[in-house]
């Protein structure tokens, strides 16, 4: 993730998103193109939950619609998600236990850094609003579980990423997804990183996949 979680919290768009063919990449283009990540659970015994849901992001035209569900989540609170990458633009992967690089045995965002890049597109109520410090993201049910469906502008988001992040494109096979946060009552050691003022509870990794283009 990144040390500027809240300076490069902003993103936005890429003159090409999602990793399409050149011919496709132009706005209001016909081609449809999906891409999907499994998350998996991370931090599991912190945490308390097996995390484990889906993503999938459709194209059509200019629009991007995403969706997430996620279950097995710690229940009545906020999550935050996003998709990380790097910003060089090569290939993204989650997190294993080797990124446990203080031996406190839990991944904090910081020690995500080097196989997930930094922390690019927030999942919230306006991914182009490039807030991630401050949108709203969803809030999980008593049950642990959540859904998140959102269609966006493609040509928006990707003039938003490229104004972020020098001109890169979105290329989503190129990212992969993060679901955060554990309630705030969680005892975590003192050594578990998180990005300035942000609280380490709330951006704790629980979730991670590798997003994949599987169609279009």
């Amino acid at each position: 993730m990144i040390r500027p979680f809240l300076g490069a919290l902003a993103f936005a768009g890429a003159a090409c998103a999602l990793a399409m063919p050149a011919a496709a990449q132009t706005t209001g283009g016909s081609s449809h193109q999906v891409y999907t990540a499994k998350l998996v659970p991370m931090n599991t015994k912190v945490a308390g939950h097996q995390a484990i849901g889906e993503a999938e992001f459709s194209v059509n035209g200019d629009k991007l619609t995403i969706s997430i569900k996620m279950r097995g989540v710690s229940p009545s609170m906020i999550h935050w998600q996003h998709f990380h990458g790097f910003k060089d633009n090569k290939a993204a992967s989650c997190a294993t236990e080797a990124a446990d690089t203080n031996h406190d045995g839990i991944i904090d965002l910081l020690e995500t850094e080097p196989t997930s890049g930094t922390t690019m597109v927030p999942f919230d109520s306006d991914p182009a609003g490039m807030d991630i410090a401050h949108g709203a993201y969803p809030t999980a049910t008593t049950h642990g579980t959540y859904q998140y469906h959102k269609t966006v502008s493609l040509k928006a988001l990707q003039a938003a990423f490229a104004k972020a992040f020098d001109d890169q494109e979105l290329d989503l096979d190129r990212r992969v997804v993060i679901v955060h946060g554990v309630p705030a009552t969680t005892k975590l050691p003192a050594s578990v990183a998180s990005l300035g003022p942000i609280p380490a509870h709330v951006t704790l990794p629980i979730a991670c996949g590798k997003i994949e283009r599987v169609g279009g």
